[in-house]
């Protein structure tokens, strides 16, 4: 038995998230290799992974932005010689396998978060609410792995890098360009100390507040559905059931009520702190630490404390 992990990449580097995929490959049992995509993408940090038997690195400027309609192709042509492709559940992933699950003619298993055996995994329901243990039959498994779920492997590794041929790009699609936000602060998914603010910060200048904290802990910043529907924050600072899942040492989460979307996204974390003024908040049902009282009078406590 052998598995296909597919790796993340971004502009040009290995994204942590392959480490986790990693992890899950390994649970499954049987010889690991991992694909890099990407236009003089770094294959050198794809061979350090510990527990990765080959690397396999397509290098052609069609899979330089990620496009999935260029890589699909890719990983469908490689797909029989393994019993299972596996890809990290980001955007990355979302995008990609379900366009090489439907080219396979086989059935995707979505957002692991445990490995039971070989064909059997367990995901995530009804916002993580409940958990589903699933079995697939199909001869080639394709399945996304959640990767907060999974510890990162080591890079301690020294695996065997072989080149692949590229497919033919998708004549459909092209590149025209990216807007990316830029920040000195981690990345959300990546960050061991999150702090995020909801509703009750009342408006996005507020939000100061929160980075003023958030510089001096080194953290990213964060917010629930609301705020973000409020206008406050941009999208990309979501955490919840349609934003991002995140599970770092230590979460804080500051006027946000707690609702099941945003539970779902960062119940994982090992250490929870929430600021609320209502104590019947659900927040509190989840958090390790909690704190009643105006966040206006407590967040700029908390960083002068610091």
């Amino acid at each position: 038995m052998t598995i296909l992990v597919v790796a993340e990449i971004f502009e040009g580097a290995l994204r942590p998230s392959t480490l986790s995929t990693v992890t899950a490959a390994a649970a499954i049992g049987g010889d690991i290799h991992v694909l890099v995509a990407g236009k003089g993408a770094d294959s050198a940090a794809a061979a350090k992974i510990a527990g990765v038997a080959k690397v396999l690195v397509a290098d052609d400027a069609a899979y330089e932005h990620g496009l999935a309609e260029n890589i699909a192709p890719l990983v469908v042509s490689l797909a029989s010689g393994y019993s299972h492709v596996l890809a990290p559940a980001s955007s990355f992933g979302k995008n990609l396998m379900p366009r090489v699950a439907a080219l396979l003619d086989v059935q995707q298993v979505s957002d692991i978060t445990k490995v039971e055996s070989a064909d059997t995994f367990v995901r995530p329901i009804y916002a993580g609410n409940a958990l589903a243990t699933v079995q697939s039959t199909d001869a080639i498994m394709v399945v996304t792995v959640r990767p907060t779920a999974f510890e990162a492997a080591a890079t301690t590794g020294s695996a065997a890098v072989e080149a692949v041929s590229a497919t033919s790009a998708s004549g459909k699609i092209s590149f025209v360009g990216q807007e990316l936000s830029k920040s000195d602060r981690p990345e959300l998914t990546a960050a061991r100390i999150v702090i995020s603010g909801g509703r009750g910060m009342g408006s996005g200048e507020n939000f100061a507040l929160l980075e003023k904290v958030a510089d001096k802990l080194g953290a990213a910043v964060g917010a629930s559905r609301a705020a973000v529907d409020a206008g406050f924050v941009p999208n990309d600072y979501q955490v919840g059931q349609t934003g991002k899942v995140v599970a770092p040492d230590l979460y804080i989460a500051v006027g946000i009520s707690g609702a099941i979307q945003h539970l779902a996204g960062m119940k994982d974390s090992k250490v929870i702190v929430a600021i609320n003024k209502d104590e019947e908040a659900p927040i509190f049902q989840v958090a390790d630490y909690g704190v009643v009282g105006d966040l206006f009078e407590l967040v700029p406590q908390l960083e002068k404390a610091l």
